[in-house]
C-alpha cells in the first residue's frame, strides 16, 4: 500500500516533469526574444552549431544550446540552407528553422537593360549597397544585359564576372547557330555590329532588318552612318541631350562611322542576346537607308531615291508636330 507521503512525492515529481516538458516545449514553440523582424544570413557550409551561435548573437533565439538541442530533438536539424531570410518578430525557434531549412530566401537583384553602356553598368553595379568591394569599368561589349541574382556581402567584382561570363557563353551559343555568308567574320565583330543595331531601333520586331542594312552597306563598302557612333565617343554612350554637331558628324575617330568605312574600332553598347542574334542571321533585303516613320519605327529603302521620298514624309511629319 502506497504512503500518503509517497503519493505526495509522486505527484511532486509529475508536476516537475511536467513543468519541463511545458518549459522544454515552451522553448521551442513559444515566442522568441526578437523585437522586430530583421533579416539573417545563413553563410555557405556553416553547421547547426555555427548559425545557433549567431542566431543567440543577434538577439534571434534565447540560447545556442538550447536550439541546436531542441532542433536535433524535433528534427530537421541538418537541413538548414545557405542565404539570407526574413525572421519576423517573436519567431519561435521552432518557426526559425523552419525559415532557415526552407527555399523563402531573400532574392536580391541587378537589372542590366537591353543596351546599357559599360560605364553606366559599372554605376548600378557599384550602387548596389548590398555587395561589397570595388570594381573595374567592363570593356565595352563585354556585359550581357539580364536580371542577375546577387547576394548579400558578394563582392562586386564577382557579380560584373558572372554578367561577363554570361556574354561569353550567350555569343558562343548564337555564333555556332550564325547563319552562312555573313559580313561579320569574328565574334567580337558580330558584337560591334551589333551594339550599333541596339542603338539604332528600340523597335524588337526591325532587329533583323537594321542588321540586314547594315550588313548590305559593310559588303558594298558604304559608310555605315550610324549617329550613336557618333555620339559615343563624346559620352560613353549615355544620352546625348541635344543635337549632333556638324563638327561632331565630321569627326575623326575609332568609333564615328560617317568618317570612316567598316565597323568602329570597339563596341558601342552592351548589346542584348537578341541583337547579337539578328546579326548573326540577319534578314535577306537588299535595303540600304532607312529613316525614322513617325510611329517609333523605321522606313527602309533599296535606293536612295525611295529613301528621300521617305524623308520627305518623315519631315512632313515633324512639321505637323511642331517640331520644325
Amino acid at each position: 500500500m502506497i504512503s500518503r507521503r509517497g503519493c505526495a512525492l509522486a505527484a511532486v515529481a509529475a508536476l516537475v516533469l511536467v513543468g519541463s516538458l511545458w518549459a522544454f516545449l515552451g522553448g521551442w514553440y513559444g515566442s522568441g526574444p526578437l523585437q522586430k523582424e530583421a533579416h539573417f544570413t545563413v553563410p555557405n557550409g556553416a553547421s547547426l552549431v555555427d548559425v545557433a551561435a549567431r542566431l543567440e548573437k543577434q538577439g534571434v533565439i534565447g540560447s545556442a544550446s538550447g536550439f541546436t538541442f531542441r532542433a536535433r530533438v524535433f528534427g530537421g536539424g541538418g537541413g538548414i540552407k545557405a542565404g539570407e531570410f526574413a525572421i519576423p518578430a517573436h519567431a519561435s525557434a521552432s518557426r526559425v528553422l523552419a525559415i532557415i531549412s526552407s527555399d523563402d530566401i531573400i532574392r536580391r537583384m541587378v537589372t542590366i537593360p537591353e543596351g546599357m553602356p559599360s560605364i553606366m553598368v559599372y554605376d548600378r553595379v557599384k550602387a548596389q549597397t548590398a555587395l561589397t568591394g570595388d570594381l573595374t569599368t567592363p570593356a565595352e561589349g563585354s556585359v550581357l544585359p539580364d536580371t542577375y541574382t546577387i547576394e548579400k556581402g558578394e563582392p562586386r567584382q564577382e557579380v560584373l564576372r558572372k554578367m561577363q561570363a554570361a556574354m561569353s557563353r550567350t555569343l558562343k551559343e548564337l555564333w555556332a547557330q550564325r547563319a552562312p555568308g555573313l559580313v561579320v567574320k569574328t565574334p567580337e565583330q558580330a558584337v560591334i555590329l551589333a551594339s550599333i543595331v541596339e542603338k539604332e531601333t528600340g523597335k524588337p520586331s526591325e532587329r533583323r532588318m537594321v542588321a540586314g542594312l547594315y550588313s548590305n552597306r559593310l559588303r558594298t563598302g558604304m559608310l555605315l552612318q550610324a549617329d550613336p557612333t557618333i555620339i559615343y565617343p563624346i559620352t560613353k554612350g549615355k544620352r546625348l541631350g541635344r543635337r549632333i554637331l556638324q563638327s561632331e558628324i565630321q569627326a575623326v575617330n575609332d568609333y564615328n562611322t560617317y568618317t570612316m568605312v567598316g565597323l568602329p574600332k570597339h563596341p558601342i553598347t552592351n548589346p542584348s542576346r537578341e541583337s547579337i542574334a539578328a546579326v548573326l542571321n540577319p534578314a535577306k533585303t537588299q535595303a540600304l537607308y532607312m529613316v525614322a516613320d513617325g510611329t517609333g519605327g523605321h522606313a527602309f529603302a533599296d535606293t536612295l531615291a525611295d529613301h528621300n521620298r521617305n524623308v520627305a514624309k518623315w519631315f512632313a511629319i515633324r512639321r505637323a508636330r511642331g517640331e520644325l
